[in-house]
Order: C-alpha cells, then sequence, then structure tokens
C-alpha cells in the first residue's frame, strides 16, 4: 500500500501512476482506502523492475499507465521516418489490416508513451498504428531553440509520419491526437493534401483554442487569467517571438478551431473531462454545439488527458464503437 497526501487527484476513482522523483514509476489500483483527515492509501499493483518505494519519496501524479508499448501488451517495432527538423523515431505496431492505420500524437510535455492508451484500442480493432515523435519533444529531432511552437511546427513532422504511412501501404488513417497533438491532429485533417486519408479523428482533452488554455494555465498557477493574453503578442508578433527563441511568430487565432469549426469535414470524436483545468472543456462543448453534424462528445468526470484513467472500460468501449461505425 502507497499512503499519499489527500488531494483531488489521488482520491479520484480510476487507474493512474505515480513517477518517482528519483526514477521509476507504481501503477495504482482503482480503490481508494480513507488514513485519517489528510491521507490515502491505494495498492500499488505493479512497479518499474528496481523500484523500491520508500516513506518520504517524493512523486507526481500521472495519466501516463504504460511506458512501453510492451507494458501496454502491444508488439510493437522502432521504425524512423524523415521530417523537415530531421529523423524522428516511432513506435510501429502491425495490425490485421495493413491498410487502415491510426497515427498516435502526443501532447505538449508528455512523452510517446501517452497515447498508448489509444493504441490499445486501435489494435483490438486490427488497424496498424504508428505512434510518433516530433521536434523538441525529447524523443524527436532537435530543432532551433528547442521551444515548442504550440504544434504550429510540429504539424509538419507528423505531415511527414502521415507520408511514411502512406508510402506503407496506409489508405485509411486514424489520427489519435491528445491535448496539443489534437491540435495538429485538426491542421492535418483541414489540409487539402492530407484529408482525402485522414477518416476520423479521436480527440482526447483537445486544445482547440490556445488563448483560452492559457488563461486557464495561468488561473491554475494562481496567476490572473486575463495576464494570458500578455502572452498573445509575444508570440504572435515577428521580433517578440524571435526574443522568446521562437522560430517564426505562431498565429493564435488560426489555431481557434471554433472560429475555423465550417471548415472542419472528418467524423470527429472528443473525449473530454469537466474537471480539465489545462485545456478547459468548454470550447469542445461549443465546437460540438457548432458542428454536431460531424463532432461527437463525450464528458468524464477526469482531469486533463485522464478520462480513459477515469474509465478504461467506457473509454474503450466508446471509441471502439464510434470507430466501428464510421
Amino acid at each position: 500500500m502507497v499512503v499519499l497526501d489527500q488531494t483531488r487527484q489521488t482520491i479520484a476513482r480510476g487507474s493512474y501512476t505515480l513517477l518517482f522523483e528519483g526514477g521509476g514509476w507504481a501503477q495504482l489500483s482503482e480503490d481508494v482506502e480513507q488514513r485519517g483527515p489528510s491521507l490515502v492509501a491505494r495498492r500499488a499493483t505493479k512497479l518499474s523492475a528496481g523500484l523500491l518505494p520508500a516513506i518520504g519519496d517524493r512523486v507526481s501524479w500521472s495519466g501516463i499507465y504504460f511506458t512501453t508499448p510492451a507494458e501496454a501488451g502491444l508488439d510493437a517495432a522502432d521504425v524512423q521516418f524523415p521530417t523537415p527538423a530531421g529523423t524522428a523515431p516511432a513506435w510501429l505496431i502491425k495490425g490485421d489490416d495493413p491498410e487502415t492505420w491510426a497515427i498516435h500524437i502526443h501532447g505538449l510535455g508528455s512523452p510517446r508513451s501517452g497515447p498508448l492508451r489509444g493504441a490499445q484500442v486501435a489494435a483490438a480493432l486490427g488497424y496498424t498504428s504508428l505512434v510518433v515523435t516530433f521536434r523538441n519533444d525529447g524523443d524527436g529531432p532537435w530543432a532551433g531553440t528547442g521551444r515548442s511552437t504550440l504544434g504550429a511546427t510540429e504539424v509538419d513532422d507528423v505531415a511527414a509520419a502521415v507520408q511514411f504511412a502512406i508510402a506503407n501501404g496506409a489508405q485509411r488513417i486514424v489520427l489519435f491526437g491528445w491535448s496539443m497533438g489534437a491540435a495538429i491532429a485538426l491542421q492535418l485533417a483541414a489540409d487539402p493534401r492530407y484529408s482525402p486519408r485522414i477518416s476520423a479523428l479521436v480527440l482526447e482533452s483537445p486544445v482547440l483554442d490556445w488563448i483560452e488554455t492559457i488563461k486557464a494555465n495561468c488561473a491554475r498557477a494562481g496567476i490572473p487569467a486575463a495576464f494570458g493574453l500578455l502572452a498573445v503578442p509575444w508570440l504572435a508578433f515577428g521580433p517578440l517571438a524571435r526574443q522568446v527563441g521562437l522560430p517564426r511568430p505562431i498565429s493564435l487565432r488560426s489555431l481557434n478551431w471554433n472560429t475555423r469549426a465550417h471548415e472542419l469535414e472528418t467524423p470527429t470524436l472528443i473525449l473530454h473531462g469537466t474537471r480539465d483545468d489545462s485545456a478547459p472543456i468548454g470550447p469542445s462543448r461549443v465546437l460540438a454545439g457548432l458542428r454536431g453534424d460531424i463532432v461527437e462528445l463525450e464528458e468524464f468526470d477526469a482531469g486533463h488527458t485522464m478520462t480513459w484513467n477515469s474509465d478504461p472500460a467506457r473509454w474503450e468501449s466508446l471509441v471502439t464503437s464510434w470507430l466501428r461505425a464510421r
């Protein structure tokens, strides 16, 4: 049993992971036991090799439940694909259907292991999966100053992954996008060079409006949300953008998918937590209202990118049935 400070996260029902400050991880059971007024206990169901948890260890709470394809029960090969920023590694998981591919796109600050939760569903459907990396994510190629451009340039690397899939037999592609990865997926689906091959989008906790997301993260950090607006000129204006190490300005308004809702043509499933304080659910509700003809929203009692963790059975059932109907 692992005893933890009681927080909104540590009492949440579902399957989660502890990441230890000194390295290693522990998967936790769904059951929560109260240990006094400020502590809870959860059973560690699996530990990383060599990990011996000790009293006083510092940990962070994570929804990334699998760190490798093997831990998710997936047989993956290490492959590489060329991108404008350099060669990017990826995991290739071959399925029974060589013509239907799922490309799994992680979010900002997350490793490529995060989307393995969705890769399990794709594998069960027989899809061939490609779990990708992109520039400056820690595994992909280094570019410029190493800073993220919120999907504005990373999309070029994922476009190269789409081209890799097509060159290897993909006729139909489903994009699984997590957080910022969803913003990348939407850009590709709106691009006429790739949209004919992209048949569906599965978006987990999507960033649909970067300005709202920046404001929400300011509020989460204890800074007035309005201060987030001060970041906009530093991102969008050329000289200021170069001063903060960006290769080019980022047009945040062009990454607002509610103002661009009319451009969307690809059937889209959104899975979003009502307790998401990083990419709030509001823009997802707006998009589902604007484009109810192609966008379906499923809400969970969960935080950011943790809808699977809050209820894996429901998540997997929803995604499976929705994709089978496409």
